[in-house]
């Protein structure tokens, strides 16, 4: 993580979404096998923050990183509100490493040429590697034998990314 730019200032005091963002980057370089997928901050100032992490991100995780934010905001210079959520495994994979910590599951990838299903077994610094079990004809004689194909997929041309979830 690198250092705060501010986006403004206010009577020489950082925005409460400046503070809260340098206070979450020094919790999470204290932390480094969990990582941030979203942030933001509403006008009204409502703090939004979406982490995850290597192994997961378990609850307690997330209260540590709500307090070490909550507890060093002053409520009597800006008024807050602040919600530390993990990531919601229905939605898109927002980050490399999310594919990372998902080699070895089935994933669904939507490019713009179409949809691939198959297990995800390697992930590149620009492109994943799917593997998926398909029926071909036969090279010789009748019938169909069930082929294993892998798909390369370029990072920069993914549209959505999910792990599919089987029950």
């Amino acid at each position: 993580m690198g250092t705060l730019v501010p986006y403004f200032y206010k009577n020489n005091r950082m925005s409460v979404r400046d503070k809260a963002y340098q206070l979450l980057t020094q919790k999470l370089e204290k932390h480094p096998e969990f990582f941030l997928i979203d942030f933001d901050v509403s006008d009204n100032n409502d703090i939004k923050i979406i982490l995850d992490g290597d192994n997961g991100i378990k609850v307690q995780d997330l209260i540590e990183f709500s307090r070490s934010i909550e507890h060093n905001l002053n409520r009597d210079q800006e008024d807050f509100s602040l919600t530390v959520s993990s990531f919601d495994i229905s939605k898109s994979f927002r980050h490399i490493r999310q594919y990372k910590k998902n080699i070895g599951r089935e994933i669904k990838v939507k490019t713009e040429e179409g949809e691939v299903k198959g297990k995800l077994t390697e992930v590149k610094d620009d492109e994943i590697v799917l593997e998926y079990k398909t029926r071909e004809p036969k090279k010789i004689g009748k019938g169909k034998q069930t082929v294993i194909k892998k798909e390369i997929i370029p990072l920069n041309k993914i549209n959505e990314a999910k792990v599919i979830i089987k029950f």
